[in-house]
């Protein structure tokens, strides 16, 4: 299990140039993922007056994950706007704002609380660009906490990232380090598009030396964690994580793996994946999503259309189990993939 006590995920990193090069760095800062949300965050409300925030406790008290902590006393109230407990109202209100010129983000207490904006996420934010023949463009972030906490019972534990990719007009992705999550941060404001940006739970004090220098990521860019020949590991968000630490027992065995954090839930990264298939030809993935209809199985029916003849072996796929997820700490874990499972499942793949 990844323990809830800061990582520290290394301390060189790389920096693309504007010739586009790559060049290694040793300097830089470290960061919690939560203050790389803010650093980022920040940045934009600094370069751009139409940035705003809007959520429940996001002014004063910081927000529920302290990701807006003293931002109010720096750019005012009006710009980080406290909320009642009513998530369609703020989300419609942040549309409505999206439309007529405001870049607002909106975050969810927990996102599981957002499925009472679904109708607003649904059937306006996603599809008000094509209704309005293209008249309003929704530049709007939607973030916040999900996934499975510890102990955080069935409720504060939703993994919703299938409920939304349906969603046409919306775009997702998913932070697992503090790198990308500032990178995906300052990326999701400046998009033209709807952006639902899935953060961890139990991410949030992970720590990592960051760039001093700005940066911007790719909204539909995977990326490459480690590179290998015998299979293709395919994950994101807390699940990256538990494929590393899987991964140091496989390459102890003799396996070398190639791991890609898909980062972009919609659209998929399809060329990085199709990349890693045709070199290895085999692929497991591992999520936190549902089974049922989840990310993992939308994934697996891409491969099997664009890559099937390049496959040596059935596609694996590792998922939460289809329960409400239990509060009792042995069972939570019961429900959500672990390490073990994940190098068991590259061992068999593997045979073929």
């Amino acid at each position: 299990m990844l323990p809830e006590s800061s990582l520290v995920l290394g301390l060189s990193f790389e920096v693309k140039t504007e010739t586009g090069s790559t060049a290694t760095a040793q300097q830089g800062h470290e960061l919690l993922l939560f203050e790389a949300l803010r650093e980022g965050l920040e940045e934009e409300m600094e370069r751009d007056p139409t940035v705003c925030v809007i959520g429940e406790d996001v002014g004063h008290y910081g927000g529920s994950y302290k990701v807006t902590k003293g931002m109010a006393e720096k750019f005012g109230d009006l710009r980080l706007l406290d909320t009642p407990i009513a998530e369609n109202s703020f989300t419609g209100m942040a549309i409505g704002a999206a439309m007529t010129g405001l870049r607002p983000i909106v975050e969810g207490m927990n996102m599981g609380f957002l499925l009472l904006a679904f109708n607003q996420i649904a059937n306006n934010c996603g599809m008000l660009h094509y209704t309005s023949g293209g008249q309003f463009t929704i530049p709007i972030v939607i973030r916040g906490p999900g996934g499975v906490g510890k102990q955080l019972g069935a409720e504060h534990s939703q993994r919703l990232e299938s409920y939304f990719q349906s969603v046409p007009g919306l775009q997702m992705v998913a932070c697992s380090t503090p790198y990308n999550a500032k990178g995906l941060m300052k990326a999701a404001i400046r998009s033209e598009n709807p952006v639902i940006l899935f953060e961890h739970v139990l991410l949030y004090n992970l720590k990592e030396r960051i760039p001093d220098e700005e940066y911007v990521l790719c909204l539909e860019e995977a990326e490459l964690v480690r590179p290998g020949q015998d299979i293709t590991i395919l994950t994101y968000s807390r699940m990256r994580h538990h494929v590393l630490q899987a991964v140091k027992t496989l390459v102890s065995k003799g396996y070398d793996p190639e791991v890609i954090d898909i980062r972009s839930l919609k659209p998929f990264d399809l060329f990085a994946i199709g990349n890693s298939v045709k070199k290895t030809h085999k692929v497991l993935i591992v999520e936190e999503c549902m089974r049922t209809g989840g990310i993992g199985a939308s994934l697996r029916a891409a491969i099997m259309e664009n890559f099937f003849d390049e496959l040596d072996a059935p596609i694996g796929c590792l998922s939460s189990q289809d329960v409400p997820t239990p509060y009792a700490g042995p069972l939570e874990d019961l429900t959500v993939v672990q390490p073990p499972q994940i190098v068991f499942a590259v061992e068999q793949l593997c045979k073929h």
